[in-house]
């Protein structure tokens, strides 16, 4: 008899299909949960990142702060006080 209509091959082959859907189904509905309660959890007061622009046209202007300019920020902070 061939390898291929080896009963107990086509069982045993069976078998672990079964099993390997089984987990799958079962790793996927894990990781759906936890995609649930994590939104649950983080959803609120959470800052978005990578804000620090705005677009012109197909091009982003970035306005983020360079150390000098933060420097003579807080010095007119201190000023204000």
């Amino acid at each position: 008899m061939s390898k291929k209509n080896s009963l107990a091959r086509r069982k045993r082959q069976y078998e672990f299909d079964l099993r390997r859907e089984k987990e799958e189904k079962e790793k996927k509905v894990k990781k759906l949960e936890a995609k649930k309660n994590k939104m649950k959890v983080d959803g609120s007061g959470k800052k978005k990142k990578g804000a620090g622009g705005f677009q012109v046209g197909k091009r982003k202007v970035k306005t983020k702060l360079t150390a000098v300019t933060k420097a003579k920020v807080a010095q007119a902070m201190e000023l204000d006080k």
